[in-house]
């Protein structure tokens, strides 16, 4: 039980050194510094990086900034992916920091004109889904991510998926609302993290959370 208890906590805390860069071809009024960050493991991309949204929109023009997206060596991140699970599968073997390229998916200029216009709704929405269509955003590849609602509902829709298969849903039945609440607050609020993993540490579905989330690298921070 100690060793399940110590995998637990070293899964629950690993963090990956990861550097963040703007990708050349964003249009920008000075040059981007880097941005370095400590990532668990144990969250989401969405979730984590206000801060380097902030850095990077600092020397962008905003009408020409909407949506962020990550990619690796020319692969893209799917936020629904955990932080550890998408390192295990693209950097495992690479060295740190964890070199990742930020994107954003630009809105044309001609968009904010029309609205600002007040032009014909149903041109509008045509120009919408041409920028749709001609953006730089992966479509194929990504999901959307337009608020944290939608990290939330991902989330625990899949613990009650990996609850389902492994205890045909007796634990997350077991669960009360604000159990649920708990467990995404313990996730998002990464300030937080020594005070949930001390509480939900014995609990099942914090168990099988971290079993979600996968076992750190051996070269991840703890």
């Amino acid at each position: 039980m100690t060793d399940d208890k110590d995998v637990l906590r070293d899964v629950w805390f690993g963090r990956i050194p990861t550097c963040f860069t703007l990708y050349q071809d964003e249009i920008t009024e000075r040059e981007a510094e880097p941005y370095y960050l400590l990532l668990p493991r144990i969250s989401y991309l969405t979730l984590v990086t206000d801060k380097v949204k902030k850095h990077f929109q600092k020397v962008m023009r905003q009408e020409e900034v909407s949506e962020i997206w990550f990619e690796y060596e020319g692969t893209p991140l799917k936020w629904h992916y955990p932080i550890g699970l998408l390192f295990d599968l693209h950097a495992s073997n690479t060295a740190l920091p964890w070199s990742i390229t930020v994107h954003f998916k630009k809105v044309v200029e001609l968009l904010f004109f029309l609205k600002h216009f007040h032009c014909n709704r149903f041109l509008v929405s045509r120009v919408r889904e041409w920028l749709l269509h001609s953006s730089n955003f992966p479509e194929k590849d990504l999901l959307h991510c337009h608020s944290k609602d939608v990290i939330e509902a991902h989330f625990m829709a899949c613990i009650k998926e990996a609850d389902a298969l492994k205890h045909k849903s007796q634990v997350i039945n077991e669960m009360q609302k604000k159990d649920h609440k708990q467990l995404w607050m313990g996730l998002q609020n990464g300030n937080n993290r020594e005070t949930f993993y001390t509480e939900a540490i014995s609990t099942n579905c914090f168990r099988r959370t971290v079993a979600y989330f996968g076992r750190p690298a051996k070269r991840c921070v703890s």
